[in-house]
């Protein structure tokens, strides 16, 4: 629901082809196709998916290997129940076909967010953007329409090729055997001859692209993958170690230059594809100015988090949007299809993008070509690695360490005051796949030493946790059963009991729902609390001032035991506020500057709790109300906050009000 970038934005509605994974299994078991025999006593097959990637590699003569690859970098070879991805690509291959996925593009309900979330500057006009529906062009891109042409090269019917798993991987094999003839190359033989092929097939659009694509399935056939699908199937690319594209091919793509944006490097590693898209900075009159603010960082705001989003639009749509001055921005784009990255804010600069102004001035925001509410227009494998490779990147330059603490989702980033709270939004949302996501960092996570420490790493198994949701769709209505990086909690330690209460997403006092977009009673995959106790196969934490329970059993564990520093109130305080930023105190504020009042929020954090510590920091609070720059200032004060996992958004406590210590001291 609540994207930061199209944040009034439309998201595609999933067609009413879609069916249920074991569905697709078993059309796959039927296809005549694929030559599998039926499965024995009614048990589903699980190597299936595998042979037909056998058969369709042997009929197109394209080597297994390479349809393999670019299918797991596609798709990581899930049928995803037939629902097409965000840019409409259907099954293990991704094959597109936009105008049949993207037909419908109801309005969004998103919230009242207000990206820049600085009081002394609020937003004077509605974003520009906010009445925009997201059409197609006349002409679709070719990125966009692969699907016809696989279908007519496979001699099967389009509609076979979207619902149909093993129907799809035919298709995308007659796909890339087209293109490998094109190029005037033979089929079959060396899967160092198709290097080409593969950046065409997964780069319609733009060489560095494909390139980057191809660099990339070219890595996992070095290194080789296995995995049991979202469908229940076991596929296996065998490693290649010594595979090495061809020279030539690689030669007539074009070396990797770095690219530049107005005469300078862009910021990107040159292992992905990277084009610069600027975001306006411009004065409107009135005093009015869009749509982020110069800063000369990191030099005077140091980078300490990364921010991650989804669109909740298509790629073309929202770079109309980064365009408008009347609109917020963000750092980079980056395309579901493909992966390719598109910069619009330098880094040294502040994007309007969180909806809190201090997590503004200290982050970067990066917007992913996708919708939270629809599980199954997914994110793709190109897109995950390619935004993994940007945050690595990034940490390194500006020193941002790689845990959960300084890599926040957007639904992570608190609201800064009371009143802004229930606005705050909610992507990437529960089915961003955080453990997939910090495996690519080099970066996953483990289990600390003991089993019964003072802190836990929440870490369900995506595949298999699959809490309801309502809402996708229609209020009030189940979303599709799909994997999950979070995990409920609950008032006592049983599935039948309530869940806990948010006091300031629902001030009213009503109850925490099970709405995809209610952030109100979970716990998110990498996320580290204190744990308040221990019953059986449930355990306990400390969230939002009070004991949250959540399933863990023995056997199939939801969190693992973590290390790290424990904030608790001082043992003279009955109880301790908490804060959505950390600014300086009135004291620290240079005339001309107006003071920002640090109000606490509705939660209270008692005597004997505890809570995990990301972060310690300095208060500042960059003012930047006017498009002069000579107006703006850097304040600095004396007060000292520590970064804590509130609940399932950060706060901030004061220094002052808490003592620091190991969890295992």
């Amino acid at each position: 629901m609540r994207g930061s970038a199209p944040e009034d934005e439309k998201r595609f509605h999933r067609p009413a082809l879609r069916r249920s994974a074991t569905a697709v299994a078993a059309a796959v078991l039927l296809l005549p196709l694929a030559g599998t025999p039926s499965a024995h006593a009614g048990q589903p097959r699980t190597d299936v998916l595998q042979r037909a990637f056998t058969d369709a590699a042997a009929r197109f003569q394209v080597p297994r290997s390479v349809l393999l690859g670019v299918s797991y970098l596609e798709s990581r070879w899930d049928t995803h129940g037939g629902a097409p991805s965000v840019s409409g690509g259907y099954g293990p291959m991704h094959l597109t076909d936009a105008r049949t996925a993207l037909t419908r593009t109801p309005e969004f309900s998103g919230g009242a967010e207000d990206a820049r979330g600085d009081g002394a500057r609020p937003r004077k006009r509605v974003p520009a953007g906010a009445a925009k529906r997201a059409a197609l062009p006349p002409e679709l891109p070719a990125r966009l329409r692969t699907l016809t042409t696989a279908a007519t090269l496979a001699g099967l019917s389009a509609e076979r090729l979207r619902t149909d798993p093993a129907a799809n991987v035919l298709g995308g094999a007659a796909l890339l055997a087209a293109e490998q003839r094109k190029l005037g190359h033979r089929t079959g033989g060396d899967p160092a001859q198709w290097y080409e092929a593969v950046a065409r097939y997964g780069g319609q659009d733009s060489t560095r692209g494909g390139r980057a694509f191809a660099d990339e399935v070219y890595e996992v056939m070095r290194h080789g993958q296995t995995r049991t699908t979202d469908a229940g199937q076991r596929v296996t690319l065998a490693a290649t170690p010594g595979l090495i594209p061809d020279a030539t091919q690689q030669k007539r793509l074009g070396a990797p230059a770095a690219p530049t944006r107005a005469g300078r490097k862009l910021e990107c590693p040159h292992s992905v594809a990277c084009e610069s898209v600027p975001a306006p900075y411009e004065e409107f009159g009135d005093g009015d100015y869009g749509n982020h603010d110069k800063a000369d960082r990191p030099e005077d705001l140091r980078i300490s988090t990364i921010v991650i989003h989804d669109t909740e639009g298509s790629w073309e749509t929202t770079l109309k949007l980064i365009k408008d001055p009347a609109y917020v921005s963000w750092n980079y784009t980056i395309r579901s299809s493909d992966g390719l990255i598109a910069q619009h804010v330098p880094a040294k600069d502040v994007a309007w993008h969180a909806g809190n102004w201090y997590i503004n001035s200290h982050s970067v925001g990066i917007e992913h070509e996708g919708f939270l509410a629809a599980p199954d227009a997914w994110y793709t494998e190109a897109m995950y690695r390619t935004s993994a490779r940007l945050v690595k990147y990034l940490s390194r330059k500006y020193e941002v360490p790689l845990d959960r603490q300084h890599i926040l989702g957007h639904d992570n980033v608190p609201g800064t005051t009371t009143a802004t709270l229930p606005g705050m939004h909610t992507d990437p949302g529960p089915y961003w796949d955080w453990a997939h996501y910090f495996s690519l960092l080099g970066k996953p996570f483990k289990a600390a030493p003991g089993s019964h420490g003072g802190l836990v790493t929440i870490r369900p198994d995506y595949a298999r946790n699959k809490p309801v949701y309502t809402g996708c769709e229609k209020a009030g209505d189940p979303c599709a059963p799909h994997g999950s990086a979070a995990v409920r909690l609950h008032t006592a330690p049983d599935a039948d009991a309530p869940l806990v209460k948010d006091i300031g997403l629902h001030p009213d006092g009503s109850d925490t729902t099970t709405g995809v977009n209610d952030t109100g009673a979970r716990a998110s995959t990498g996320q580290r609390f204190a744990v308040a106790g221990r019953s059986g196969d449930w355990t306990a934490i400390w969230y939002l001032g009070q004991k949250a329970w959540f399933r863990n059993p023995h056997h199939a564990p939801t969190a693992v035991n973590a290390q790290g520093m424990i904030a608790t109130p001082k043992a003279e305080r009955e109880e301790i506020p908490v804060y959505g930023r950390a600014y300086p105190e009135k004291g620290a504020y240079p005339a001309g500057v107006p003071y920002q009042a640090v109000s606490p929020l509705p939660y209270k954090l008692a005597a004997g709790q505890k809570y995990a510590v990301g972060d310690r920091m300095t208060g500042d609070y960059f003012y930047a109300p006017t498009f002069d720059l000579s107006q703006h200032a850097i304040v600095r004060g004396e007060d000292v906050y520590y970064e804590i996992q509130l609940g399932h958004r950060v706060g901030y406590v004061r220094a002052a009000d808490v003592d620091v210590r190991r969890s295992d001291s």
